[in-house]
Order: C-alpha cells, then structure tokens, then sequence
C-alpha cells in the first residue's frame, strides 16, 4: 500500500522537511484518485451529502478561466498564469499540474491543507495519481483511496458518454488511465464505482473506522 514504506518502494525522497503540526486533535488527510471519467467528483460531492464527519475539501487552486456557475473559492481558486507560477517559486504547492498539455495548470496550496489538519478536520484531496505521490512525501500516513471504473471498456464508455471532447482527448485521457490503473494495487483502499451513492458510503465507512486512529504526520 501507499502508506506504508512509500520510500523504498516508490524511490520518494522528502525534500524539504516540515515540523510536526501541533495540535490536541490531528486531522488526517484523505487522498482520492482514479482516472478521468471514473467520477470522483460526483463521489466527492456525493460524500459529503452522506457522511456525517468533520470533512472539509481541499480547493484547488488553477490558471484556467472560471466555467459558467464557477464560484472562485468553492470551486477552485482562480490564479492568473503570473500569480500561480510566483506561487509556485515559492515553495508555496504540495504538487502541481498542467492537465494534458492544454496550458491550464492545477495545484494544491499547502498553508489551507495544513490549517484545516490543524483545526482536526479530515481533509479531502481529489488529485490524480502523479499528484499523490507528491503528497506522500509532506503527508505519508494519509489514507489512500482509489475510484475504479472495473474495467477500461466501462471507462471509455463513460467519457464518451460524456460527450464533451473529441476523439483525440479521449485518447490521450484513455492512455493516461492505462497508466493511473496500473498504480491503483498500491493504493490502501480500491472502490469500484458502480453506483455514486454506495461507493461515497464506502468511503464513509472508512473514514469512520480509522478517523479516531489515525493522526496526520509530516516529514
């Protein structure tokens, strides 16, 4: 699994080490992926409509231009390309990304995710897998969780169910997710998504069961 000896098995390496957060109640750090399409989004919301635990969502942080309904703050916090690379320079990521060559980058800043730790929330983290091993090396006892489509034919189902791209992204999303499921074993837990209630119950339960044994540390 992720959590355990992610060093030596995944050749991670902390390189810039972080004191101990100081706090009477740890928070813990819930990392979530799986490949576009799987629907971690809608499990995410999904699961904070039915669980009832401290949980908070980590926002994402991007350069890309507000969709129509977009709130900056609650969905994403919107950065200029300017501000964002500054930040960047600064140390100030736990990981960045530019999503499929498009110029558009992505990243979570690191102060919000310790202040909610800090204040004993259980934080979501919704990145992909490359995103997630950045992570572990700041956070190697945080939960792992990875959303599978069952099948790589049920996943090209569903973002061509989508209807939103063209047959070129939906390749190159396709090949990404090759590789993303390839990593899905050393994850600590696998759920497969076939229904987004049921799966957000699953997580749930988890998070119930190691919620009050498992406290955030850092390196």
């Amino acid at each position: 699994m992720i959590g355990d000896s992610r060093s030596s098995r995944h050749g991670l390496t902390v390189w810039r080490p972080i004191a101990e957060m100081n706090s009477s109640k740890p928070g813990q750090l819930i990392i979530i992926s799986g490949p576009s399409g799987v629907g971690k989004s809608t499990v995410v919301r999904k699961l904070f409509e039915v669980c009832d635990l401290p949980l908070e969502l980590s926002i994402s942080a991007t350069t890309r231009t507000p969709r129509t309904g977009e709130v900056d703050g609650d969905d994403y916090l919107f950065l200029d390309p300017d501000d964002f690379a500054e930040r960047v320079q600064n140390g100030e990521f736990l990981e960045t990304a530019e999503v499929f060559g498009a110029g558009e980058w992505y990243g979570t800043l690191e102060k919000p995710v310790r202040d909610l730790l800090a204040e004993g929330k259980q934080v979501i983290l919704e990145i992909d897998v490359k995103g997630a091993l950045l992570v572990l090396q700041r956070f190697p006892e945080a939960m792992t969780i990875f959303i599978h489509p069952g099948t790589t034919e049920e996943l090209e189902r569903r973002l061509r169910g989508r209807k939103t791209e063209a047959e070129d992204k939906i390749q190159q999303r396709l090949a990404v997710a090759d590789a993303e499921l390839e990593m899905a074993p050393q994850y600590d837990h696998i759920i497969h998504n076939e229904n987004i209630e049921a799966t957000a119950r699953a997580i749930c339960g988890l998070l119930s069961k190691t919620g009050e044994q498992k406290s955030c540390t850092t390196n």
